[in-house]
């Protein structure tokens, strides 16, 4: 299947760049809408100018096995996040904001190395706060020979006003579906209204790309596949997202119900979130997605 962004058009691509670059001036790239204007390196919640900054990138084999196949998933790491979770396994990249400063060049180059090396997509994580810098980068990369799709794997926490700009640029798009209750999404992530937004958000990437399409070598060429993290003490709300996901998306969507939270950087602050998640809380979750309609997992 060819990417989306080849079917797109440069012409297009270029009018949707000067569109985000625009909203940059006061920017309202994502939901917080911090107005300050990034063009001139003023920052924001997210600590970022004008430049795309990039902490790390390589095939990627812990992903998905859809996403990974034979050679990996074209992985790259963008430094800071517009969230603020106190149990961020990467909280050195996501709030120390570890990271090297790139020329739009250079994250081509980066897109079209990973290609060389033969993965079978390029694979954005934390792209929310840099869609201007990614898809500026990415029309220097189309014309360089980019032809591989593209995946954008975020915390949900978008503007729906930015995602209409991807629509036929991203192929896969990869959100979590983190918090159910605003009020502990608050407490934990700084994300107020995180619900409401990323239903929002969810509903609009499935619009664009659909149910998750798996091709006959077993690798995701386009649509939704959302991550759900199971917190410890049911933190995480997961029947109300599940039942979102059921009667508002698809009981076809692809979830992702992952397993791996431990307690890392401040969780320890927070007697609820100092433990791992048993074994039963994990079964308890997968059991209560089936009951409720979901058919699709990654296991």
């Amino acid at each position: 299947m060819v990417p989306g962004y080849l079917k797109l058009g440069n012409t297009e691509i270029r009018k949707r760049v000067e569109t985000l670059f625009e909203m940059l001036k006061q920017c309202k790239i994502c939901p917080r809408h911090c107005r300050i204007n990034r063009l001139k390196e003023k920052t924001g919640f997210c600590g970022l100018g004008f430049l795309p900054r990039v902490s790390a990138f390589h095939p990627h084999f812990g992903e998905e096995s859809s996403l990974v196949g034979e050679h990996g998933s074209g992985t790259i790491f963008f430094t800071s996040c517009n969230l603020s979770c106190v149990y961020c396994q990467n909280y050195e990249i996501s709030q120390l904001r570890i990271g090297k400063e790139v020329s739009f060049e250079e994250l081509a180059e980066i897109m079209i190395s990973l290609q060389n090396q033969g993965c079978h997509n390029i694979n954005l994580v934390t792209p929310t706060p840099q869609v201007p810098q990614i898809i500026k980068s990415l029309q220097i990369a189309i014309e360089k020979g980019l032809k591989i799709p593209l995946v954008y794997n975020t915390s949900s926490y978008d503007s729906v006003e930015t995602l209409k700009l991807l629509d036929g640029i991203v192929d896969i798009y990869m959100p979590d579906a983190k918090y159910s209750d605003n009020k502990i999404a608050q407490k934990y992530s700084a994300a107020p209204n995180y619900f409401e937004i990323m239903k929002k958000a969810i509903k609009e990437m499935h619009r664009q790309v659909g149910d998750l399409i798996i091709d006959q070598k077993g690798i995701a060429v386009k649509g939704l596949l959302v991550r759900h993290l199971v917190l410890p003490n049911n933190l995480a709300g997961s029947q109300k997202i599940f039942e979102f996901l059921a009667k508002e998306i698809s009981k076809n969507t692809f979830l992702n119900i992952m397993d791996q939270y431990y307690p890392c950087y401040k969780a320890f602050q927070y007697p609820e979130l100092s433990r791992r998640i048993t074994k039963a809380e994990f079964e308890n979750v997968l059991a209560l997605a089936k009951k409720i309609g979901l058919s699709r997992f990654y296991l």
